[in-house]
């Protein structure tokens, strides 16, 4: 069983920073993408960064600039910095991983991140 487990939410003031993590555990294959997403109240989720194996990163428009994913390879870890934070920041931000060329994909339970004006 594959388990995704993230910390690092909290309340913050506009322009201020957050650095979320997300550890795996169980059965990780060699090849895969973790990523962060994001639901905000009567939004639909959406991929907010991810990040393969070997380096690639990709970013939503509305956060490019801003924040930053990461991981360690080693310790089956992803991070996401978040910096210049905005209210629209604001939502539920889960972890997800996705085995290249497998069926399924893994979700964290969720991280509240809210942003103050």
């Amino acid at each position: 069983q594959l388990q995704l487990v993230e910390s690092g939410g909290g309340l913050v003031q506009a322009g201020g920073s957050l650095r979320l993590s997300c550890a795996a555990s169980g059965s990780i294959f060699r090849f895969n993408v973790m990523g962060w997403y994001r639901q905000a109240p009567g939004k639909q989720r959406e991929l907010v960064a991810n990040i393969i194996s070997g380096g690639p990163t990709n970013y939503a428009d509305s956060v490019k600039g801003r924040f930053t994913i990461s991981r360690d390879n080693a310790k089956n870890t992803v991070f996401l910095q978040m910096n210049s934070l905005r209210p629209e920041d604001t939502g539920v931000y889960y972890c997800n991983l996705q085995v290249v060329g497998m069926t399924g994909t893994s979700w964290g339970q969720g991280t509240q991140v809210t942003v103050s004006s």
